[in-house]
């Protein structure tokens, strides 16, 4: 727990999102804080000062591996349904840090180059290096979700997925690199009054996609699909946060918690000077 919210944060926000055994979605409210004993005017008051925190560990993470040796990075990966706040986590959370630290993918259906290799092709160039903070809009996961709703893949090859990714990650995680995987899980009900703020609003049309109403017709088959998903590919090295995104100002904090958290654990140093300081001092003094 950090301690710029910690009176307000009851419980860990890597403790209180993280899927455990038996976790089923319906349980969860979409509206609901986990962890979070604060509203919304204190999550705002939290959220800005959370700001300048993680930007200080986003500079020692880049700085640890730019002067020194340290091999650690972070990969945050945003899957949710449409509407569901992923832009908005990218701009107030990831977006108040120095952008040289920053690694965005968003991932958009593949192209034919890309379909012409196996799926985790294109995703295995976009993961962070040393020091830098990646993060995935839409991921690999795509293809295990989407993949299964439309039919684009054979079931064979869907259970084979599974597989891979859980390897995938096991591999990016023993070379230093800390996932933080979250679903934001918000309801038809509060996705459907976001599309029509879209369309009741000129400058809001261009992230309208009137296929977004088809997809909500697949809403059962979507969420059985991320049931699957949070079962199979949870694990110990790389484990599901389901945070309830309904209220927009409770999923930005509680990313940026698991941000905090998981930086927190990692504890980047500044590195130390390769050279003799009071030497360079007095070197730079005598050119003054």
């Amino acid at each position: 727990m950090t301690a710029k919210s910690q009176a307000r944060w009851t419980e860990d926000a890597l403790t209180a999102l993280r899927v455990g055994r038996g976790f089923r979605l319906e349980n969860l409210d979409p509206a609901s804080t986990p962890g979070y004993g604060g509203g919304k005017k204190d999550g705002e008051k939290d959220l800005a000062a959370g700001l300048d925190q993680l930007a200080e560990y986003q500079e020692r993470l880049y700085a640890a591996s730019r002067g020194g040796t340290a091999r650690d990075s972070v990969l945050l990966v945003l899957q949710a349904m449409d509407s569901a706040g992923k832009g908005g986590i990218v701009r107030h959370v990831v977006g108040g840090v120095d952008p040289q630290g920053i690694q965005l993918a968003a991932f958009k259906a593949p192209t034919e180059d890309e379909l012409a290799h196996d799926f985790l092709w294109r995703i295995e160039k976009r993961v962070p290096g040393p020091g830098l903070i990646g993060v995935f809009d839409r991921s690999h996961y795509e293809d295990v979700l989407i993949g299964r709703v439309r039919g684009l893949a054979e079931p064979e090859e869907i259970e084979r997925r599974y597989g891979a990714i859980v390897d995938f990650e096991r591999r990016l995680t023993e070379s230093g690199t800390r996932i933080i995987k979250v679903m934001l899980h918000i309801s038809p009900q509060e996705q459907g009054k976001r599309l029509l703020d879209r369309l009741e609003r000129p400058d809001k049309h261009w992230k309208y996609n009137p296929g977004d109403v088809d997809e909500r017709s697949q809403w059962p088959a979507y969420m059985a699909a991320y049931e699957t998903v949070l079962r199979r590919t949870s694990t110990d090295d790389a484990p599901w946060f389901v945070v309830p995104a309904d209220r927009k100002w409770y999923a930005r904090l509680a990313v940026q918690e698991l941000l905090l958290e998981t930086l927190e654990q990692i504890d980047p140093q500044w590195p130390v000077a390769s050279f003799d300081v009071d030497a360079e001092k007095a070197r730079l003094t005598a050119t003054l």
